[in-house]
């Protein structure tokens, strides 16, 4: 482990997918040395697409991993929605739907951006896998920490950057259900046989209420398959049994067809499903005494704005820059809430627009999404996009 900045403190991060690694890369370049712990017993390989947009690329520019991440560019080159018989509605460009500018923002598997910023910061910070914090014990110096494993330690700060359902964050704030906006959908992703031979690009289905999509990021023999539908109310019991939840989604998607029954089949048996409502976390602080959220722990915005992996990459720079500018981490903490909550909430609020975009709940609604989607046959120009480049970096000395 790289020590030549310790003099300015211990920093145990929770997370190492997205925030957690970007977070340690700007504290170790700005003096701090870093742990981080990862339930995991290593990186995630793989995963859906995700896009890097508007200030988070000046973000991973400054990281030097611009480059690494542009050769993994997915470069998707068509989303075609299908209506619920399975007939063609709309062939548009992605960029069209997502608000991307093509040629600057970058799309990327999960797994890609997860293995760029660990290479970035592997040999600066020490990682450890398959153990997370148990309990938390702060005191006039700093945090005594009790991991699952059983191993104690004391850190002079805290960083939770373990997701929407953050374990750091319950901890410390209390239990989650204050914090958890529910924005009236579930979803399941997971991979399954490419069948219809699809290459660089989405076919989405829909029908009120209910969505489906099938992506391919290259050509592969696998696609990324995504079920998505409203509920009023989350089901968290299903939610946290596999056999319940394949239950659920197969009640719900019961005489649709298109892929649908292939679809509901391959989810019952993937090994890699991932499922959860549609939610945005909503704190009213982001840091309690020595412990600081940073990403989908503090303010997830949810899959519809598509900005969760932007908001970790700014959030990691602007909570370092604020502790690299302040010595005491309570001036720190406030400067950094104060700098980023704006642009944090300016992109949570898009939710709105997303949700129109790509799942109405209504025929009417629909109808009105299908309409738009038959004008689109350009990328139309995009000049402000303020939701997305809304806030300035500010610039740190070595």
């Amino acid at each position: 482990m790289n020590t030549r900045h310790a003099s300015r403190g211990t920093v145990l991060i929770s997370g190492a997918s997205i925030a957690g690694p970007a977070t340690a890369y700007w504290l170790n370049r700005y003096g701090f040395a870093v742990t981080i712990v990862e339930k995991a017993d290593g990186l995630r390989s793989g995963g859906y697409p995700i896009d890097v947009r508007g200030t988070a690329l000046e973000v991973v520019r400054r990281m030097g991993i611009l480059p690494q991440l542009q050769e993994a560019h997915i470069d998707s080159r068509r989303m075609t929605f299908l209506d619920a018989d399975g007939g063609e509605v709309a062939t548009v460009h992605p960029q069209a739907v997502v608000g991307g500018v093509e040629g600057h923002d970058v799309e990327v598997r999960r797994g890609d951006l997860a293995d760029a910023l660990y290479g970035a910061v592997r040999d600066d910070a020490e990682f450890v896998f398959d153990d997370s914090i148990e309990t938390l014990k702060e005191h006039g110096h700093g945090v005594d920490v009790t991991f699952r494993s059983g191993v104690q330690r004391s850190f002079d700060l805290v960083v939770g950057a373990d997701g929407l359902h953050s374990r750091t964050r319950e901890l410390v704030m209390g239990p989650e259900r204050p914090f958890h906006r529910y924005l009236g959908y579930c979803f399941a992703i997971f991979t399954m046989p490419n069948t219809m031979g699809l290459s660089r690009e989405a076919v989405l289905w829909n029908t009120p209420g209910r969505a489906a999509a099938l992506y391919a990021v290259g050509e592969r023999d696998e696609v990324h398959a995504f079920l998505n539908f409203a509920r009023p109310e989350p089901p968290r019991r299903a939610l946290r049994d596999p056999e319940a939840l394949g239950e659920l989604v197969a009640d719900t998607f019961a005489g649709d067809g298109w892929e649908i029954p292939a679809m509901v089949d391959a989810m019952r048996s993937a090994g890699d499903l991932f499922a959860d409502t549609v939610s945005q976390i909503r704190l009213p602080w982001w840091s309690s005494g020595r412990t600081v959220m940073v990403g989908d722990a503090g303010y997830a915005p949810s899959l519809l704005t598509g900005q969760g992996s932007s908001l970790a990459l700014v959030g990691a720079y602007m909570l370092a820059a604020s502790l690299a500018e302040h010595r005491g981490h309570t001036t720190a903490f406030a400067a950094y809430e104060r700098g980023t909550r704006g642009f944090v909430e300016l992109n949570q609020a898009q939710v709105g627009e997303g949700d129109a975009a790509l799942f109405p709940t209504t025929a009417e609604a629909l109808e009105r999404r299908n309409d738009r989607l038959r004008r689109l046959s350009v990328v139309p120009p995009r000049t402000g996009r303020p939701a997305h480049t809304a806030l300035q970096l500010p610039d740190l000395a070595d």
